[in-house]
């Protein structure tokens, strides 16, 4: 390979193009980002940045002499809108054409909006301007909807509570996190945030944003109620940033469609929130939109990419600050899994829980509980026996109630 381009400039984007230059790859590289501002991390976004601890640029990710030394041609605010695979050709949205002999995708996820997100005060948070863009609208508006209670949202809404703002959650779910944690964990996700004086309003969809004079005024749910707002915050989820690959031969669903290694294509890898991939470890096709698989999965799509034929399959670690708590968790959580305290209370805000499908261990998750958590992790790496953990003496489990 002569020429390697990466599309894709966040997390993964860098790792991959690191990864490359660290494995002795001295060919040329081009590393494609829409967005203006150099690589940065994006956890921060809903936390430090959009409270103000932090400045912006403390969450760059590398310093202009660490992004020389890869000797990269870095395209900063250029945006990739098509994919010729035959020929070997990304296409920007200036009418450029960069050809490649290998190629890394790491393009992410863009935010789900809603009819009339046009709105003035109507915002969403995937990237620094946004995070920028919300935190000012928060300094000026009193009352703050957030539509969505997933991670995002209701770190958001810890965000917003803590700078002292009237905060409405609107989710339609039964209890916040459900989808990755279940009802048990969500609901006492539910008791954090309204013992914080967040306002919940779970299991009612949302029927439209109202508003008047070009400014959103109001969410109007389906139980045809309306929740005055000077800020809405859309937290509805991300779908993955596969536009520019219609019509490139590569297979697309929940996402770009790769192998255990990665491989999208021949010569063709993706990583990151964009990727799904079969994940030998539990079984099972996923796409995480985890930070850590971001940076672990870069490195695996490089070092396929050079030819190291090594199957993808980690055990995912992923966490969320919410208040004075850490939620932390290793592994796969199916909504259908058993689920056993085996660690401290609930009731004591510190306690550590496994979850057991099909036999197994498969996920393990702490709450304010950090070194339980790294002990209960070998579980999962192990695949250990789910009959066999709860009967140990030492770790008996209790239900949580």
């Amino acid at each position: 390979m002569k020429r390697i381009v990466i599309v894709g400039a966040s997390a993964a984007g860098l790792t991959a193009a690191e990864t490359l230059r660290r494995r002795g790859w001295g060919g040329d590289l081009t590393l494609i980002g829409e967005e203006q501002h150099p690589p940065y991390d994006r956890p921060p976004l809903s936390k430090q940045i959009l409270t103000g601890a932090w400045e912006p640029e403390r969450a760059t990710l590398r310093s202009p002499q660490d992004l020389a030394r890869l000797e990269a041609d870095l395209r900063l605010g250029q945006r990739a809108t098509a994919l010729d695979v035959e020929g070997g050709q990304v296409r920007l949205g200036d009418g450029e054409s960069i050809g490649f002999d290998g190629l890394v995708i790491a393009t992410g996820v863009a935010p789900r909006r809603l009819p009339d997100s046009e709105l003035a005060g109507v915002h969403v948070l995937r990237t620094l301007d946004d995070a920028l863009a919300l935190r000012a609208a928060l300094l000026t508006g009193a009352r703050v909807v957030v539509v969505g209670a997933g991670f995002l949202g209701t770190e958001v809404a810890t965000a917003a509570r803590t700078m002292g703002l009237e905060v409405t959650v609107v989710e339609p779910e039964p209890v916040p996190v459900r989808r990755p944690f279940g009802d048990r964990i969500g609901t006492l996700v539910a008791g954090l945030h309204r013992d914080h004086g967040t306002r919940l309003r779970c299991g009612i969809p949302v029927r439209r944003l109202r508003g008047a004079g070009g400014r959103v005024t109001g969410v109007e749910l389906g139980d045809g109620t309306t929740l005055s707002a000077d800020v809405v915050v859309l937290a509805l989820g991300s779908a993955p940033a596969t536009g520019w690959l219609t019509g490139s031969g590569l297979r697309l669903g929940d996402g770009v469609m790769c192998d255990a290694l990665c491989q999208a294509g021949p010569g063709i890898y993706a990583a990151g929130d964009v990727a799904t991939w079969p994940n030998p470890h539990f079984g099972t096709r996923m796409r995480l939109e985890h930070r850590m698989n971001a940076t672990e999965q870069a490195m695996a799509a490089a070092g396929n990419l050079l030819g190291d034929a090594t199957p993808f399959a980690p055990v995912p670690y992923f966490w969320t600050d919410q208040y004075d708590t850490r939620i932390q968790a290793y592994g796969i959580f199916p909504p259908d899994a058993d689920l056993r305290i085996v660690h401290g209370d609930p009731v004591d805000g510190q306690f550590a829980a496994a979850y057991g499908h099909h036999g197994r261990v498969v996920g393990v998750l702490g709450w304010n509980a950090p070194r339980q958590l790294r002990t209960l992790r070998r579980l999962v790496v192990e695949r250990a026996s789910w009959r066999a953990f709860t009967a140990t003496p030492a770790l008996r489990p209790e239900t949580v109630n």
